[in-house]
């Protein structure tokens, strides 16, 4: 699996840090999502899924080819 995310689109919410904080952080100045990992380890990859799924903007896209 590979992550990318759209930090144009990404309007702060952090609903992606909550469920997945070893994948994703924000920008202390203005929420923006933070990829700290984009090829993470296959016992992530739910709360991956989950954060995707969550994000009011579809902010974050998944590659699940990797």
């Amino acid at each position: 699996m590979r992550i990318t995310v759209d930090e144009v689109k990404c309007c702060g919410a952090g609903q992606c840090v909550m469920v997945a904080p070893d994948v994703f952080d924000q920008r202390d100045e203005d929420g923006v999502v933070v990829l700290l990992d984009a090829e993470p380890p296959a016992v992530l990859r739910p709360a991956v899924h989950e954060a995707a799924s969550v994000c009011p903007a579809a902010a974050i896209a998944l590659d699940r080819r990797g």
